[in-house]
């Protein structure tokens, strides 16, 4: 199941849409109230539903979907004169007053929409992902969500499969070593 963040400035509405997804069987990962707080959060999960309420100074739902594609899925619920701004497909709108009931629904509806999307991989793909991260830990003195977030976004500029570009991080430092 993807991890549920939660991301505002207002505790209590945070706090309500924790309440709200506890009482429909989720369990919130983390609740974020700076663009960094929740980058940070986004980096060590593999994968994600974003709760964003209202709006956070130092991020934009469009600068998430960018940085994280498809790990995340982003319900953004706040005035209609600020959804009207983001120009991202991509980002799920919800406009208030809202009743909690179809927050509700539009989580559960992103959550089985990120179940069909997120890539699975083979229990192969899976350790040259892993061999890979580890030797980028070891040569940028990195940390493993650091690590997987550069693995990430360079299989992403280079439009092949994470576990591709692993196998070629692999495949230079055996060349090193010989």
């Amino acid at each position: 199941m993807a991890r549920m963040i939660i991301a505002g400035i207002s505790e209590t509405t945070r706090d309500q849409i924790a309440r709200l997804l506890a009482s429909s069987g989720y369990s919130v990962y983390r609740c974020c109230t700076s663009g960094s707080s929740l980058r940070r959060a986004l980096s060590e999960s593999e994968d994600s539903i974003l709760i964003y309420l209202g709006q956070i100074p130092d991020c934009k739902p469009e600068e998430l979907v960018w940085d994280y594609g498809e790990r995340v899925q982003i319900l953004w619920i706040a005035k209609p004169a600020i959804l009207e701004n983001c120009e991202s497909p991509e980002v799920f709108r919800l406009p208030v007053p809202t009743t909690g009931q179809t927050i509700a629904g539009a989580i559960e509806m992103l959550n089985q929409l990120h179940r069909r999307q997120m890539p699975r991989r083979a229990g192969a793909e899976k350790e040259l992902v892993e061999q890979a991260k580890e030797i980028l830990m070891k040569q940028l003195h990195l940390t493993e969500p650091e690590a997987h977030h550069l693995l990430q976004k360079q299989a992403m500029d280079h439009s092949i499969k994470m576990a591709e570009y692993a196998a070629s991080i692999i495949q230079e430092e055996k060349q090193k070593n010989r």
